[in-house]
């Protein structure tokens, strides 16, 4: 994982301040103690976990790992080590665990879903600042594929970037030449009529952007007839209520930020033998 030792020394140092009074006055010896579930879902941030405790120098070992159920009484790692260490470090290892198993349980509640069905599960750029890779790394756990890390692994031209642009079909094959040979254009359409424009401009991805499932079955009998080649997603407003009949549209993706920003945490709580 990108910074994960650079992420956790950092998320230690906003804790500690210049420093925790307990450090200087906390009893001698080691300690042991259980990162115990206070809620069911989905296990995610052992690997950061497991960083801080290296950084941190302190046992721990993981009884639950990334990916896996845990319910409510499970224990879900041991830890041990010196009071004044674990103590420190208690809240920042809890937030870590809570923050991404809390977004891993959503998106393996979206990816439940779908999971008989052949469409691959997006989660967006809605995510909190300096907050990106810790958060879609949890997505990715939960099960959800990375859709769009930063706005330099595709060019998206949403309904902003439209509005500057008058020629699309120029405007593409201009960006062709400057942008890598193996880096995909997606258009955001939200009315078939933009559908066929972005197609015919040349574009590799489209998103079909708060349509209604009609329209969407009306833009992949479309495609599949003309288009065979593009891939379409559809976006926008996608619940866990709405996300299967979405993928029995046809489209090859389904795009949610509600996996991330939606998202609630789970609790976990440590306490000493």
């Amino acid at each position: 994982m990108i910074n994960t030792k650079k992420f956790v020394k950092n998320a230690i140092i906003e804790d500690n301040g210049r420093g925790d009074l307990f450090y200087d006055v906390a009893p001698k010896g080691k300690f042991k103690a259980k990162v115990i579930s206070k809620d069911d879902g989905v296990l995610a941030g052992e690997t950061y976990a497991k960083a801080l405790a290296k950084t941190e120098k302190f046992d721990c070992k993981f009884l639950k790992h990334d990916g896996e159920k845990v319910k409510k009484g499970d224990v879900i790692a041991v830890l041990e080590g010196k009071a004044s260490i674990l103590l420190s470090s208690e809240r920042t290892f809890l937030n870590m665990l809570q923050h991404a198993s809390g977004i891993a349980t959503m998106a393996n509640k979206f990816a439940s879903k779908i999971e008989d069905l052949d469409v691959a599960l997006l989660d967006t750029r809605k995510t909190r600042p300096q907050l990106r890779d810790f958060e879609k790394y949890a997505s990715r756990v939960g099960g959800a594929i990375n859709h769009r890390l930063g706005l330099d692994d595709c060019l998206m031209l949403k309904d902003t970037h439209l509005r500057t642009i008058k020629d699309l079909k120029a405007f593409i094959k201009n960006a062709r030449k400057r942008i890598s040979w193996v880096t995909k254009i997606e258009i955001e359409c939200e009315t078939f009529n933009q559908v066929k424009e972005a197609m015919k401009a040349g574009a590799d991805i489209i998103m079909c952007d708060n349509m209604s499932f009609e329209q969407i079955k009306e833009v992949v009998e479309y495609r599949n007839k003309v288009y065979p080649y593009i891939l379409l997603e559809a976006s926008g407003n996608i619940t866990l209520d709405t996300v299967r009949d979405y993928a029995l549209t046809g489209v090859d993706a389904i795009s949610s930020g509600s996996i991330i920003h939606q998202a609630t945490w789970l609790d976990f709580s440590m306490k000493f033998d």
